[in-house]
């Protein structure tokens, strides 16, 4: 299938390429009252409270040594380090308020990375189980199709994650790494003891999901026919928030690359499910209604990169939902990959 006429909509201004600081120290030059922080992510990093001057920070330390879902990216340094090198976190449309002010790569140390942000706390979602309401679901939705219009069939250099590796990330590929090093992180042993258990849960699901699973370049071939687009690649509540302009805070940019924009809306049903206060079918909606309004054009892609993309959130997450059993959210999910399968042809 071609792919359909669409118009490059990324900032056409050149951002002079952001300073990364040699070392942690020189990072942190003047800093004082330096505090860990209890986090409730899941994948090693560390954070730590500090005061430079009168102001209060957040320091996230990026350690490849430490933290698996920097290993499953396979980017030297971080993803998060590779898109402030290139100005991409400067460019981000102004619904978008992302917190970082400053970044290193240790030199001495190549594995470490660490990002000195503003402390945005305070408008966080809370980490709780609570469903967040309809204002915020759909400010949420809106603020990812504006970064996703923003970068429209972009030319910048936004191929930072490989697409492959995006969807590897929870995949037997990296359980089996994580088990090889002898780490003893959580969600690699949940993906180790998931993707086995789908296949008697979900039949159906396992028969298209499993194989991709092990080698998604079918569904990569066929979303790639579709308009492409910067993901963030980990739209989760826990890392959103909305500050006192309406922006969405924004952090974490675990898996960002170039890629379809339902693919980030599926991550987001997926992954949120428990929380959103509509059907999925209504966050469906309202997220192309917010493409539409920023005059992207998706009648001619649509029906086929959201099929796709629903699809790939199930070969991220089939692992998880299989835990669950049978129950009406994994239905739902079986119900859209075996409608997808025939795309992968």
């Amino acid at each position: 299938m071609s792919q359909p006429p669409v118009v490059d909509r990324s900032p056409r201004v050149m951002l002079p390429m952001p300073e990364v600081f040699g070392s942690v120290e020189d990072l942190l030059v003047g800093a004082t009252s330096r505090h860990l922080i209890e986090a409730p992510g899941k994948s090693g990093a560390v954070l730590e409270r500090v005061t430079i001057g009168d102001t209060a920070y957040v320091v996230k330390y990026l350690d490849h040594d430490r933290d698996w879902s920097l290993r499953a990216a396979r980017v030297p340094g971080s993803p998060t380090v590779a898109l402030w090198r290139r100005g991409i976190l400067g460019a981000l449309p102004a619904e978008i308020a992302q917190p970082i002010v400053a970044v290193a790569h240790d030199e001495r140390r190549p594995a470490l990375s660490a990002l000195l942000m503003h402390d945005v706390g305070p408008w966080l979602i809370p980490a709780v189980d609570d469903p967040i309401t309809a204002e915020q679901n759909e400010r949420f939705l809106d603020h990812l199709a504006a970064l996703h219009a923003a970068f429209w069939q972009t030319t910048q250099d936004i191929d930072v994650v490989a697409p492959i590796d995006r969807y590897l990330e929870l995949s037997p590929r990296m359980a089996a790494e994580e088990a090889a090093l002898e780490q003893e992180h959580l969600v690699p042993r949940l993906v180790a003891q998931g993707w086995p258990l789908l296949a008697s849960v979900a039949p159906r699901a396992a028969a298209v999901v499993v194989p991709l699973v092990h080698d998604p370049t079918p569904l990569l071939a066929a979303l790639a026919t579709t308009p492409q687009t910067l993901v963030h690649g980990n739209w989760k509540l826990d890392n959103l928030g909305i500050d006192d302009a309406g922006r969405t805070i924004l952090l974490d940019w675990e898996t960002p690359g170039r890629g379809a924009g339902t693919a980030d809306l599926a991550w987001y049903l997926a992954i949120n499910c428990r929380r959103l206060p509509v059907t999925k079918e209504e966050a469906i909606d309202l997220y192309r209604a917010a493409l539409e309004r920023r005059g992207i054009d998706t009648s001619q892609w649509w029906d086929r990169q959201l099929a796709l993309g629903l699809l790939g959130a199930l070969v991220q997450f089939g692992w998880e939902k299989a835990f669950g059993g049978y129950d009406d959210e994994l239905a739902w999910w079986e119900t859209r990959a075996v409608a997808a399968a025939p795309l992968l042809a």
